[in-house]
């Protein structure tokens, strides 16, 4: 029965990527309402801080002595993409049964790759729909935010600006994906974005 369903079920994957300080979460939160309203459908939601913050912060404190590190070499050799590949593995569980997933992370490399935008290569299921909203905000606006939210894990981002800026990309123009200025919230704007990623 469950087979059965799914062979006429579409599911959907909708991601709110960016860089650090640009408002993701939020952005995600105030868009799981309308979301659901549009769609009349349930949604599983997924942050990658909640999903592996603490688990990462044991990581790095056994490994390196620094619970906060989120940006040093190590981290990012050793730990990033584990965290990356745990969260494709629950995000292909829940849409392998039919669960939409609304999932909150940068995913910069793989959207860069524009893997994120193929099922099969991400190995969910093929009949996937996959939407992509990257949030943009400026160098300067984001150090701001980053520094007004002052969350240890930044620290090495505010410590090594100039370096850390050669890592904020900019992402490959695509069908799935949109772009959304969160320099200033535009409600108008905002329900742009909404029909982009339900539709």
């Amino acid at each position: 029965m469950l087979e059965n369903f799914n062979a006429h079920f579409a599911p959907r994957l909708i991601l709110f990527s960016g860089h650090a300080g640009t408002g993701k979460t939020t952005l995600a939160k105030k868009a799981i309402v309308r979301i659901i309203e549009k769609t009349n459908q349930d949604y599983f939601f997924l942050d990658k801080d909640t999903a592996f913050g603490a688990f990462s912060s044991h990581l790095m404190e056994v490994a390196t002595g620094n619970p906060n590190d989120r940006d040093s070499p190590y981290y990012l050799t050793h730990i990033r993409d584990w965290e990356y590949k745990g969260l494709l593995d629950i995000a292909r569980e829940n849409l392998a049964l039919g669960v939409n997933v609304i999932l909150v992370g940068p995913f910069s490399k793989e959207i860069m790759s524009q893997d994120m935008f193929d099922p099969a290569k991400l190995d969910l299921p093929l009949n996937t729909s996959i939407r992509v909203a990257w949030i943009d905000l400026s160098d300067t606006e984001a150090k701001k935010r980053i520094v007004h939210r002052a969350d240890p894990r930044d620290d090495w981002k505010l410590a090594h600006w100039e370096d850390y800026l050669k890592r904020r990309v900019n992402p490959p123009e695509h069908l799935r994906l949109k772009r959304f200025d969160n320099t200033e919230f535009n409600e108008t704007t905002f329900e742009h974005l909404i029909e982009f990623l339900v539709n």
